[in-house]
């Protein structure tokens, strides 16, 4: 099969994928940030880079897309009908970084904990809960403050606001 986008389309289709400030991510940190979360981001000190860190707790977050990371299960966690070697390749060496690093942050003394995107797409309230509880701090939840609409619509208000800051960047060449 081949693919219906020249070459051009698709680089500029696929430097849009984002390996930090997902849709993702930002539903998470905007609800653990309301419920008095605080956290780095990114931490490159620690192996992998976490998305979030909380040192206090000494406690990391990784919050993995379904499909580049092989969600079990999950529906997302489609592979291409092309080219098929690469892509078994490319995720299989995805999935074993994401163990190799979870083991050498554990090793270090870390607790880890993966979210993944569906989870926070679905079931974004549940989960923010589930991630506070594993934190230690149970007793913080949700008391119909915040809905799962709210969460969806802050994290999409800022997903376009740092993908229309791309489209705006000078220095950004989509010939690339």
């Amino acid at each position: 099969m081949t693919d219906i986008l020249t070459k051009k389309q698709r680089s500029k289709l696929m430097s849009k994928v984002r390996s930090r400030d997902t849709k993702p991510e930002w539903i998470l940190r905007c609800g653990l940030h309301r419920l008095g979360f605080r956290y780095r981001l990114k931490n490159s000190n620690l192996p992998g880079s976490p998305d979030l860190v909380f040192p206090k707790f000494h406690a990391a977050v990784f919050v993995h897309g379904c499909y580049w990371h092989r969600h079990p299960g999950c529906k997302a966690a489609s592979t291409p009908k092309s080219n098929i070697d690469f892509w078994d390749k490319k995720f299989t060496e995805n999935v074993e970084r994401d163990r190799r690093i979870i083991r050498q942050l554990e090793n270090l003394g870390w607790r880890i904990l993966v979210v993944w995107e569906c989870e926070l797409t679905k079931k974004a309230v549940e989960t923010i809960q589930r991630v506070t509880f594993w934190l230690g701090q149970g007793n913080l939840c949700y008391n119909g403050e915040v809905t799962q609409h709210e969460l969806l619509s802050v994290a999409e208000k800022k997903i376009r606001y740092r993908i229309s800051s791309y489209d705006n960047d000078p220095d950004f060449d989509e010939s690339k």
